[in-house]
């Protein structure tokens, strides 16, 4: 490719990515959720035994991410209905996605105790 003509992209592209992506990964998290959830009809052990590992520290990180997605694909689905609503959305959508961005970490600094708190609490003891 001759130099310059690489699209490298800006707030919005990443913010597109990140939202397909996240919208794929909780497709994939109801998928599973589902599944397990349809297992109980046909083992109940089975079952108790899936229930079990979530209560495992790797699987709090998995949920954390959980909620970090969930929570991100929230805040940019309402960005994006501003963008497309709101007449001043397209000139406004670059410091509309840096709130959203600033809200998002808020929550997740405040989702970090509800969540991994059981984690940190199974790995270093109570």
């Amino acid at each position: 490719m001759p130099a310059g003509t690489l699209y490298r992209g800006r707030e919005g592209m990443w913010s597109w990515v990140a939202h397909r992506v996240t919208g794929v990964l909780i497709f994939f998290f109801l998928f599973v959720h589902v599944l397990d959830t349809a297992l109980v009809r046909v083992s109940p052990e089975a079952y108790d035994e899936v229930v079990a590992t979530y209560k495992t520290w790797p699987v709090a990180l998995l949920e954390y991410g959980l909620v970090a997605a969930v929570l991100f694909h929230a805040l940019n689905g309402l960005r994006i209905i501003a963008v497309d609503f709101w007449a001043k959305g397209p000139r406004l959508q670059k410091q509309m996605l840096w709130t959203v961005l600033g809200i998002w970490i808020v929550l997740m600094v405040g989702a970090l105790y509800p969540v991994l708190g059981h984690a940190v609490r199974s790995i270093f003891g109570s």
